[in-house]
């Protein structure tokens, strides 16, 4: 019973159970990575940009959603996942709404972050806005699909509705 340093280290190595219990900590690794990136496809019609969408609502009188998020946000993902493919909230959101999605990391949206004062954050926040720009609703972190859906009732008559 007297083993060696060497003996038991290549024991560790070689011992079927290890090599087992290695294997399937990588596959469940890999599993949880690709489930932390994975966002499904969904049909809600996002606007290009924020001055899109500006322009869209002004024409139509609808409120604005903007959705701040990053590629590298993973609660933002799972929010794409589990609120933004839903069925019923793309109903209501294409039918009452101009969703569209800002980068907290574009340059460009920099003066948006600034006028909602949003850094770059590790988390969603979505804000509801009238035609105009004012914020109407907000909420910061990820959120479910009954608390999206509640948000978008207090902020729309017209999606009260369509709900």
């Amino acid at each position: 019973m007297n083993r060696t340093k060497p003996e038991l280290l290549n024991l560790l190595k070689t011992h079927w159970l290890w090599i087992w219990f290695w294997r399937v900590t990588l596959i469940v690794s890999i599993s949880y990575a690709w489930y932390c990136f994975y966002v499904p496809s969904n049909d809600i019609v996002w606007s290009e940009n924020y001055i899109s969408a500006q322009n869209k609502a002004f024409q139509s009188d609808k409120p604005i959603i903007l959705f701040f998020t990053g590629k590298w946000c993973v609660p933002c993902k799972v929010m794409k996942r589990q609120v933004w493919a839903d069925n019923q909230v793309m109903k209501t959101v294409n039918s009452a709404f101009i969703p569209v999605t800002i980068d907290v990391d574009d340059p460009d949206n920099a003066s948006l972050l600034v006028r909602y004062n949003i850094s770059g954050t590790p988390t969603p926040i979505t804000i509801i806005t009238d035609s105009k720009g004012n914020a109407l609703e907000w909420r910061v972190g990820g959120i479910g699909k009954s608390e999206f859906l509640e948000l978008l009732q207090a902020s729309s008559s017209i999606a009260i509705n369509t709900l």
